[in-house]
């Protein structure tokens, strides 16, 4: 047994998200949690580098007529609150006093309960409502002119501007250009002949649910998931139909809407986990998505507790199928050197390295030389491109910019090619351009010399 100064030596263990009880929007209930959470975090300060939350806080108590926490104002808690994005880092990897320690802490639900109260307040800008809302922008990707005329009026700096007036988006962030044509659109339905080859750990066929970022901004990502899937042979369905995962949403605390998308997107999962389907999601937030957030927001579900145990990140279905013995590895394109970033939703998803260990895998054939970056970038979702955080963003990203940066690789990549491209974006600025961005699913594929 571990006393509660020591913190607490056992897996994390998370408590369900009691968010339909009225107590959870009571916001003095929830500034009374916050003090008692901001105390020890003062206290220890263990998680000071995880992103700009912490420093935050500390900053407001050093700088406060006490020095302690009760030199803060309670207003002033909201600036805490404001600087979290949900990575999860700090719970599932830094605090001692998390479940099951008796102290309880769990500071990103906390905030997340914070944000929700906030957003019932009505005090969520359109903006940020619009630009979380990517089902719905995604849209106009894959109607011809449209895409080219929007991809290029929001390069230009008058329309960054009115972004930034309007949305709020930062006139230097990166943005995801709209693709010509929709992953949907341009995928088979289905491929893979003959029956499914189920291993030990794996199921032999696979549901792709296509994300509303491969989906609209880079199908390119999920056609190269499919080359590699149907090269293993491993039969695969494109999901009949799916709204956004819920991710945008829950980071802005709007957790009705996030209800909705779970209404329009488990019953449709659930049928084909029901039928033996790996469900694969190559955004790790997505992933995330099934695998913890909803779940815990409704563990009373048995389809979203069915879907939660089917949904697989790309790589760790892969790598369980090679442990099953079933994945080729008849590698013929050398990679050089490639600079490898795991993004936050990744590593809390308590999988291990999956995408490392492919690499690995593949330089055990032909040449890979490898270098793994475990460190926040600071995209963060919508976070990095928001007027008031990019800057912050580009800050907590630069020691990620400089460690993938090292021996000037052939290639960078990151599982979130949200957070690639915010890499390459810090990389550049900082005079180290990268020579190519590629998701780890485009480099498998030319690993295996496809086209």
């Amino acid at each position: 047994m571990t006393s509660k100064r020591e913190g607490n030596l056992e897996a994390p263990t998370r408590h369900p998200l009691d968010w339909k009880n009225p107590a959870f929007y009571d916001e003095q209930q929830c500034l009374h949690e916050m003090e008692r959470i901001f105390d020890i975090c003062h206290g220890c300060r263990r998680c000071v580098s995880l992103c700009q939350s912490f420093p935050t806080l500390f900053d407001l108590v050093d700088e406060g007529k006490t020095g302690e926490l009760d030199g803060v104002a309670k207003q002033d808690f909201w600036k805490v609150v404001d600087q979290c994005y949900l990575c999860d880092l700090c719970y599932m990897t830094k605090c001692p006093y998390v479940p099951p320690h008796v102290w309880n802490l769990d500071f990103p639900h906390t905030m997340l309960r914070a944000k929700a109260i906030k957003f019932r307040k009505g005090e969520v800008g359109a903006g940020e409502r619009f630009l979380a809302s990517t089902d719905v922008h995604g849209q106009f990707a894959g109607i011809p002119v449209v895409v080219q005329l929007v991809n290029a009026v929001n390069k230009t700096r008058v329309a960054r501007q009115a972004m930034d007036a309007a949305l709020g988006v930062h006139p230097e962030a990166w943005m995801p250009e709209l693709a010509g044509q929709r992953f949907r659109w341009g995928a088979a339905k289905s491929a893979g002949e003959g029956p499914a080859t189920h291993g030990e750990r794996t199921p032999g066929k696979v549901a792709i649910f296509a994300t509303c970022y491969i989906n609209y901004n880079e199908p390119g990502i999920g056609h190269d998931l499919l080359k590699v899937l149907a090269h293993n042979d491993i039969p695969y369905v494109i999901v009949e139909k799916e709204k956004c995962c819920g991710m945008p949403k829950l980071e802005l605390g709007d957790l009705a809407t996030v209800e909705k998308h779970k209404d329009a997107n488990i019953p449709v999962l659930a049928r084909y986990a029901r039928e033996g389907y790996a469900i694969l999601s190559a955004i790790p937030s997505c992933t995330l998505m099934f695998k913890q957030e909803l779940p815990l927001m409704f563990p009373d579900e048995a389809d979203v507790q069915l879907v939660m145990e089917a949904v697989w990140d790309p790589f760790e279905y892969l790598i369980a199928r090679h442990k099953d013995g079933l994945l080729k590895t008849d590698f013929k394109a050398a990679l050089g050197k490639v600079s490898y970033h795991i993004p936050c939703h990744g590593r809390v998803q308590k999988i291990g390295r999956k995408t490392e260990e492919m690499f690995k895998l593949i330089g055990q054939t032909v040449s890979v030389q490898l270098n793994t970056v475990e460190r926040c970038s600071g995209h963060a979702g919508t976070y990095g491109v928001k007027t008031p955080y990019h800057p912050v963003a580009m800050k907590i990203g630069k020691p990620v910019f400089k460690a993938m940066a090292k021996d000037e690789p052939d290639h960078i990549a990151s599982d979130c090619a949200l957070a690639g491209h915010h890499i390459a974006q810090g990389m550049q600025q900082a005079g180290t351009p990268a020579r190519h961005l590629a998701h780890p699913l485009s480099l498998l594929r030319m690993a295996y010399g496809l086209t």
